[in-house]
This record gives structure tokens, C-alpha cells and sequence, in this order.
């Protein structure tokens, strides 16, 4: 008899596990199917998911777009653009909320890079930004034009007409690259540098045209910042700014509309400069991004 009893208890307890289980493996199935569901409604369409990238996505009109609980732009056909700092480390979690009510979240693992560090010991303290008086003044008053070019981010999409290089030659310095002084880190070079081709003299590179990587709204042109020289912001919507600096000539004006391709400016040596060439820093969110990962492989 006691036999018998254990094999009833076993039965049991079995029958019980099973239909214990059966509703939590009808719920897995559920979210599954959920998951399948809802990733269908939007796509990732190009770039990568990196430290110092963009990646750029479409959803369902009407929807909400969160990265690490942050709000991103969504214009009215559901494009939007993700960004990644060049110090970014490990995970995001995006999340869209559905005009209907339906949220889809996915973790997004973003990609390592390797950027260029070069250290400099033992520079004498006055080569290690110093400025006068005079030169701070200056830079303060231009930090704040700065400022006040970005306070208005266009909603806009520009963007979607795609990016190009506002001018061709020999990329002479990369996005990420670092500099370590006496010990101290300096600020990482925000943008890509493109000199004057292989067999072909820096003076004869000043004066080449210097064209709207992408369609845009100029928000700031002036020609004798202290850093930047001849200097031309243009907005592409959804927080994406191209900033192109040390221009010899400036030919736009705030306001102005410029279409992919459309010359704003010449390459120069204006600024702090130490030749001819033209720095084009691309910002995401007011983080810089790597340019060459939006443009075809340069070649000219």
C-alpha cells in the first residue's frame, strides 16, 4: 500500500508541475510571438551600433523613440537617428512606444573601437594652452554664439538626403584621435580632417569648394573665430550638425537653407590651424561622431 501511495503522490505532483507550467510556457510563447511582433515594426536601415557612430532607423509614424530613457526625434514618416559618444560603454536599451499603446524594447550592444592615443611628456607649462586675456575674452564671447546657434534644433529629417564629403583629398587626421600632455588627457579630436592630395601643394588646396555634406539650415557662419577660423554650422534635423572649419572664404549666411552638395564655403588655413586644410566635426545630441562612418570611401 505504501508503494501505491507514493506512485499516486508522484502522479500527482506531476500532474500538478505540469499544469503549473503549462500557463507560464503559454505566456513564454506569448511574449515570443509578442517580441516577433512588435520587431517587425521597426528596422534598423543603416549604420553601425558603435562608440562615435550614428545608426539610423524607421518605425511606425506616430510613435515614441527612447534611448536609455532619453527622448529621440521622430519625424512624421518614422525615421529616427541613434548616437553613440566615442567613450560610450557597454549596453543601451531602446525602447518605442506604438501610438497604440504597444512598447517593443531591444538591448543593444554597442561595439568597441580602437582610437589613436599619443602621450607628450615633459612639454614646457607654456605650451600647454595658455591664453591671454585678450583670447579668452574672445573665446567666451564665441562659446556663447555657439550656444545660441545650437538653442533651436530643427525637428526636421534633412538628413534623409544623405551624407557625402563637403570636399575631396587626403584624410590627415581621424575622429577619436588623443592627445596626453605632460600626463593630462586633452580633448580627443572631434571630427575628420581632409588636407590637400597626395602630389598636390597645400597652397594650390585653399580655395577649393567646400560643399554641404547633406541638406541642412545654417545656424551659425562667421569668419575669424579664434579656433575654428571661417566657420559654418548647418542643422540637418533630429540633432545631427555638421560643423566645417578653418574656411578661407564663408558664403552662406544664418537661416539660409543649403541642399546636399551646395557650396557654403573655400578651404582655408583660418584659426588654429597649422595648414590648409578643412576639419568637418559631425554632432549628434551635442556629442561628436565619427564622419567617415555616414560617407561613402573617399576618393578623388
Amino acid at each position: 500500500m505504501r508503494m501505491i501511495s507514493l506512485t499516486v503522490a508522484s502522479v500527482v505532483a506531476v500532474t500538478a508541475c505540469a499544469s503549473a507550467a503549462a500557463p507560464e510556457a503559454a505566456v513564454s510563447a506569448a511574449a515570443a510571438a509578442s517580441s516577433v511582433q512588435t520587431e517587425d515594426r521597426y528596422s534598423l536601415r543603416s549604420g553601425r551600433i558603435a562608440q562615435g557612430a550614428l545608426s539610423f532607423w524607421r518605425t511606425e509614424p506616430g510613435a515614441e523613440v527612447y534611448i536609455d530613457k532619453k527622448p529621440v526625434k521622430v519625424d512624421n514618416d518614422g525615421y529616427f537617428v541613434i548616437g553613440f559618444n566615442r567613450d560610450f560603454d557597454g549596453n543601451a536599451e531602446l525602447l518605442i512606444v506604438f501610438a497604440d499603446g504597444t512598447e517593443a524594447t531591444r538591448t543593444l550592444p554597442v561595439e568597441k573601437r580602437e582610437f589613436r592615443i599619443e602621450r607628450i611628456d615633459n612639454l614646457p607649462p607654456s605650451k600647454v594652452n595658455k591664453y591671454t586675456p585678450e583670447q579668452l575674452a574672445q573665446i567666451r564671447e564665441e562659446t556663447a554664439a555657439k550656444a545660441a546657434a545650437r538653442a533651436n534644433p530643427s525637428p526636421s529629417s534633412y538628413w534623409r538626403a544623405g551624407f557625402d564629403w563637403p570636399v575631396r583629398g587626403r584624410i590627415s587626421g581621424k575622429y577619436g584621435a588623443q592627445r596626453i600632455l605632460n600626463g593630462v588627457p586633452k580633448r580627443f579630436h572631434s571630427g575628420t580632417d581632409v588636407a590637400a592630395p597626395t602630389g598636390t601643394a597645400p597652397a594650390d588646396f585653399v580655395g577649393m569648394p567646400v560643399r554641404a555634406p547633406t541638406t541642412g539650415k545654417v545656424t551659425l557662419a562667421a569668419s575669424d573665430f579664434y579656433f575654428e577660423g571661417g566657420v559654418v554650422f548647418i542643422d540637418h534635423g533630429q540633432n545631427i550638425e555638421s560643423v566645417l572649419m578653418h574656411l578661407e572664404q564663408v558664403l552662406v549666411r544664418p537661416g539660409q537653407t543649403v541642399t546636399k552638395g551646395e557650396i557654403v564655403g573655400t578651404v582655408g588655413a583660418t584659426g588654429r590651424a597649422t595648414g590648409p586644410h578643412l576639419h568637418w566635426t559631425v554632432n549628434w545630441q551635442g556629442q561628436p561622431v565619427d564622419p567617415e562612418l555616414i560617407v561613402p570611401p573617399m576618393e578623388f
